[in-house]
């Protein structure tokens, strides 16, 4: 028991045991009667000494006992909350969370003070040290608890109005026949084939209530101080992360490996894409600018934790939203994907500032450099896959049968809505092909499209002006060669007319008038000008050729000579009435044109024809009136083949 007692005595009391030892000693050599005057004085100085070691020995005492006393206190607040575990300190008011936070300041201050008392390594100093960190840990345990409670209870996630994703247009489909293309759905998709938000007016929010943001504070200022800064940025780093998975979800955003990107429907990929452009600008410009001014709001005084904890949090989501856009870099160079391209593209391009400033720390390099990386793979595939659309109209398939009726080709829309669409990313396109060599196209262009690039060649649209010119040079090659499919000459110069009109029409009444120029449109004008001439001269010039006198006298002719020739002029018109009803000008204009041109050539002829006969047949000899005629031509290039048998039937 002794032992146990001596191993267990503070070094203090033994102390005092060994300074009321020298002073009885002291006191005994006092009262002997052989003392020196010299060690009189050596005995009182000793004297003074034991008396300042009493006094110091008294003082650790009582401060040992009032740390002992501080620490009890400290620790029935810090014990009291742990029999209370389904109450949460924060939950409870501001005096219960102030009250817990003094009492873990207090136990830190103990802790700090323990080393100016003396240490006995076998004494009760140990065992209360022990006891102050283990209470310690204790609290700060229940801190992350409180910390994962309060993120989660008062989180909140942005909620402007842009954020509603809608599509607008449709998809212009790329088709080798380009026989399923529609009018209708490439007019939609002309309307610029992207995303669309209501403002582009990004900003900051609170993705946690700003009144719980002291609280945190509190706690990161308390578990920093208590060197736990570790355990507090592993629970935040955590908790937020997981807020940033549960809004993905909310924006429907789904994990794709690069296998499955490649092996997607583009249908599917198209609406992930568009998807993948808005989702993008909402997690860079408002949810990952507010989740770094959280942190900065947090743990911006503890140095460059800050930087480190947003980085820990973001850098999943945005690996996963740049390895989709890597998969889709890595994809084939089809001409229906340029325009979703060039959206990725102008994407990343508006938001490399953000990136930049939101990872501008060493430790976010690799972020920005992969962005920077991917926005550059995206632009050359865009550039490679626009330069050689040409290519794709060149070779693309070529039927061994004529285009039914003469009309617009399904190639002539397609290409023609394609750059249409594409006029709206000449900005992007132009700096995209800056660079590119131009005289390896000129071949391609014809005579009067060279002079007009060469007008707009201070123009700012010039390198994709000039491509655009190229492409249209292209198709009106191919359209060269298709028409060359139609037997009769008449029908390739409609088909010719009907294409290159709808050229114009389209150059008009777009963009694409100031990539082309004036002069492009007064020379297709003049083009289809050319065509309709040609047409009336295959068609009209052998049949009114039978109404003509060959410098004859009428007289000389016999009545059943002007029969015949009234018999063989109504064959000829009826054979070009049932062809060519069956022939198509869409166009209202163009067609009423055409109509009208041609009646007055053919009416004039006919008219004059009658008149010279009259006197020479009866009036059932002439098949046709000059009003019928002219009803009947105001039938041609409707699309609908008609006869004109049964009509000249129920006439007679």
């Amino acid at each position: 028991m002794g032992d146990y007692k001596s191993s267990s005595t503070p070094t203090h009391e033994g102390e005092q045991h060994l300074i009321a030892a020298a002073r009885h000693i002291m006191q005994a050599l006092r009262s002997s009667s052989f003392l020196t005057d010299d060690l009189r004085k050596t005995l009182s100085d000793l004297e003074s000494h034991l008396s300042a070691i009493a006094a110091i020995t008294e003082s650790k005492t009582e401060e040992f006992s009032e740390f002992e006393k501080r620490l009890k206190s400290a620790e029935e607040k810090v014990f009291s909350w742990e029999s209370n575990n389904q109450i949460m300190i924060w939950d409870s008011g501001p005096v219960e969370a102030s009250n817990y936070l003094k009492s873990i300041d207090e136990i830190q201050t103990l802790i700090q003070n323990f080393t100016s008392l003396s240490v006995d390594e076998n004494g009760k100093h140990k065992e209360l040290f022990y006891r102050a960190d283990s209470v310690l840990q204790l609290a700060m345990s229940r801190l992350e608890e409180e910390l994962i409670h309060i993120l989660v209870r008062y989180k909140q996630y942005p909620e402007p109005e842009y954020m509603s994703f809608r599509l607008s247009g449709a998809d212009i489909v790329y088709d080798e026949s380009f026989v399923s293309v529609d009018e209708e759905s490439i007019e939609e998709a002309s309307q610029r084939n992207r995303y669309t938000n209501e403002s582009d007016d990004y900003y900051v929010v609170d993705l946690v209530q700003p009144l719980a943001i002291p609280h945190l504070k509190s706690i990161a200022k308390a578990m920093f101080a208590s060197n736990y800064g570790y355990e507090f940025c592993h629970s935040f780093i955590n908790t937020r992360k997981y807020a940033l998975d549960e809004y993905l979800v909310v924006l429907g955003v789904q994990i794709f490996s690069i296998e499955d990107v490649l092996k997607m429907e583009w249908t599917s990929l198209n609406l992930e894409i568009k998807k993948w452009s808005w989702i993008m600008k909402i997690i860079i410009r408002v949810y990952l600018a507010s989740e770094k001014w959280l942190c900065e709001q947090i743990l911006a005084e503890f140095g460059s934790v800050s930087s480190f904890s947003f980085l820990d949090i973001s850098k999943a989501t945005m690996a996963c939203l740049l390895n989709f856009g890597e998969a889709i870099a890595m994809g084939s160079r089809r001409p229906e994907k340029l325009f979703s391209l060039l959206d990725m593209y102008e994407v990343l391009a508006d938001l490399l500032l953000d990136i930049d400033a939101l990872f501008m720390e060493e430790t976010g390099s690799f972020i920005r450099i992969e962005f920077h990386e991917l926005m550059k793979s995206l632009g050359n595939l865009a550039k490679t896959t626009f330069l050689e659309f040409g290519n794709a109209i060149a070779t693309s398939n070529t039927s061994s049968n004529p285009f039914s009726g003469g009309g617009i080709h399904p190639l002539t829309r397609y290409v023609m809505n394609y750059i249409k669409t594409l006029t709206e990313y000449g900005r992007t396109l132009n700096f995209l092909i800056k660079d590119q060599c131009i005289e390896d196209s000129n071949s391609a262009l014809e005579l009067e499209d060279r002079q007009g690039i060469e007008d707009l060649f201070s123009s700012t649209f010039y390198p994709t002006a000039h491509h655009l010119l190229s492409i249209t040079s292209t198709l009106k090659s191919s359209l060269d060669s298709r028409s060359k499919l139609y037997k009769d000459a008449a029908l390739q110069h409609v088909f010719l007319m009907n294409n290159i009109h709808y050229m114009v029409q389209k150059v008009k009444s777009s963009k694409l008038m100031f990539f082309f120029g004036d002069e492009w449109i007064r020379e297709h004008i003049a083009k289809v000008q050319r065509h309709a001439t040609s047409y009336e001269r295959a068609t009209w010039s052998s049949v009114l050729s039978l109404l003509r006198d060959d410098n004859q006298q009428s007289h000389s002719f016999s009545k059943a000579n002007f029969r015949e020739r009234c018999r063989a002029f109504s064959i000829a018109f009826e054979e070009v009435y049932k062809s060519q009803t069956g022939w198509s000008i869409p166009d209202f204009e163009l067609r009423e044109g055409l109509q009208i041109s041609t009646a007055q050539n053919v009416i004039q002829a006919y008219r004059t024809f009658v008149g010279r006969i009259s006197g020479n047949i009866s009036d059932k000899d002439v098949k046709y009136t000059v009003d019928d005629l002219e009803k009947y031509l105001f039938h041609l290039f409707e699309g609908s083949p008609r006869s004109l048998h049964h009509a000249f039937i129920r006439r007679r």
